[in-house]
């Protein structure tokens, strides 16, 4: 019956959250370990790398359980792109967020923070996020490449910020092809993320205005 699959979807979406999360920092952690860590031995290398592979297996049996939970398998995947794109590229997870919070804040009777708020805090936590993944995919490809300009961490840290802000200095630019497609992946991020935060922000400020106004 497809309400049943609904419901066991749903319930099913309910309890992985915790396991992703771990698992998500789990990532993150591992995959930061092993670019900014020289000089790793080879069994910790190993160790490591384990431990990335078992966090990214972690998302794709976690999709493909939800895949399988829908009664529209194909409703599923065209509605919920973004959980594939997550699950393939894991170091885009950040995105998530805002959706993940969406439906927190739907169980519950009254939100704990207003709109504008919302969208502040999770595009501004998201944007952090995605800027530090990218910085340290970035720095991965472009540390050793001929005629590259990002040298440390905190040039592709740099980098990052520069290119969400869409400022664009041009004193550090990717010169590696996976380099430039993170840097044209992270524009348009970067672009609708900070774009979502300012316009929360004037919306708010709008907002107070106006009642300052009426009083």
């Amino acid at each position: 019956m497809p309400v049943d699959r609904d419901v066991r979807l749903q319930e099913w979406e309910r309890r992985a959250q915790p396991y992703l999360f771990i698992a998500s920092i789990f990532f993150l952690t591992s995959y930061t370990v092993r670019v900014l860590v020289p000089g790793l031995s080879p069994g910790w290398y190993v160790l490591w790398e384990t431990v990335t592979v078992v966090s990214w297996a972690v998302f794709v049996v976690e999709y493909l359980a939800r895949l399988v939970f829908s009664h529209d398998r194909w409703h599923f995947v065209r509605t919920r792109w973004l959980d594939l794109i997550v699950t393939v590229l894991p170091l885009l997870r950040p995105l998530r967020m805002i959706d993940l919070h969406e439906r927190m804040q739907l169980r519950r009777a009254a939100p704990g923070l207003g709109l504008e708020a919302r969208v502040m805090t999770y595009s501004g936590l998201a944007a952090l996020l995605l800027g530090y993944a990218a910085s340290l995919a970035v720095y991965h490809d472009e540390r050793s490449a001929p005629h590259a300009n990002i040298h440390t961490f905190g040039d592709a840290m740099w980098w990052a910020c520069s290119t969400l802000t869409t400022t664009g200095y041009g004193d550090a630019t990717p010169v590696t092809a996976r380099g430039r497609v993170i840097a044209v992946g992270l524009m348009f991020v970067g672009v609708a993320l900070v774009g979502a935060v300012v316009g929360s922000f004037s919306s708010y400020l709008t907002r107070r205005f106006r009642q300052e106004g009426e009083r």
